[in-house]
């Protein structure tokens, strides 16, 4: 009787884990030097938008007693390039870069938001303030887009810009009511990020001041 040179049934049965395994390991090996050239995450060094205080150029004595009407305040609409973290800042002409290794502690909106919102109760006029976290009735909104929150180079320095277009509107007609460009620049000799974040906090607050007062300005002149 002549001898099969075919391996059996069972014979191949058996070598399949074998050949699973080999597969297996193969792979592994192919893979692991691709996953060691990924890229490691940039640390950070994470930034709050300081409270200067510094609001003396545009606020004015707040008016005995509260206004009568309500106010939501809400983050305004930024483009690509400002609606993240990441401190922004142009060294030229129509070229956008960030700071390395630096980044705010919020979206440059919600940052600029909140900082409103801090002056409203700073100043106390409009006891009656909510923001859009939280959906609540108010008389009025104030909407924005926020068109810079950089750092932008001037002579060899750079000096922190904000620029913010505001509406105010009235919920219940969903009427703009009054609509006004406000922009702050703040030099600094220092180039440093420090340096850099501190004149952001000085042009907030001046700013901040003068939404404040041109709101309550003419939501009294509405109601």
């Amino acid at each position: 009787m002549r001898s099969s040179s075919f391996p059996s049934r069972r014979d191949a049965g058996a070598s399949r884990p074998l050949r699973v395994a080999a597969a297996a390991v193969l792979c592994a090996a192919v893979l692991l030097p691709a996953c060691s050239v990924l890229p490691e995450a940039e640390p950070l060094d994470v930034y709050v938008l300081p409270v200067t205080g510094d609001a003396s150029a545009t606020a004015v004595p707040a008016a005995a007693g509260a206004q009568a009407w309500s106010l939501r305040v809400v983050r305004p609409a930024a483009g690509v390039h400002l609606a993240g973290q990441r401190i922004v800042v142009m060294p030229e002409d129509n070229r956008v870069s960030v700071y390395q290794g630096a980044g705010w502690s919020d979206p440059a909106p919600v940052l600029v938001r909140d900082r409103v919102l801090e002056a409203f109760r700073a100043d106390g006029r409009v006891g009656a303030l909510s923001s859009d976290e939280r959906q609540l009735h108010a008389d009025f909104e104030l909407d924005s887009d926020l068109r810079a929150f950089q750092s932008e180079y001037r002579g060899g320095r750079p000096e922190a810009v904000l620029r913010l277009d505001a509406r105010l509107v009235h919920t219940a007609s969903r009427r703009i009511v009054a609509s006004r460009t406000f922009e702050q620049r703040q030099p600094t000799e220092d180039p440093a990020v420090p340096a850099v974040v501190q004149a952001f906090g000085t042009a907030a607050d001046r700013l901040s001041a003068a939404v404040v007062d041109w709101t309550v300005r003419e939501a009294a002149a509405v109601r």
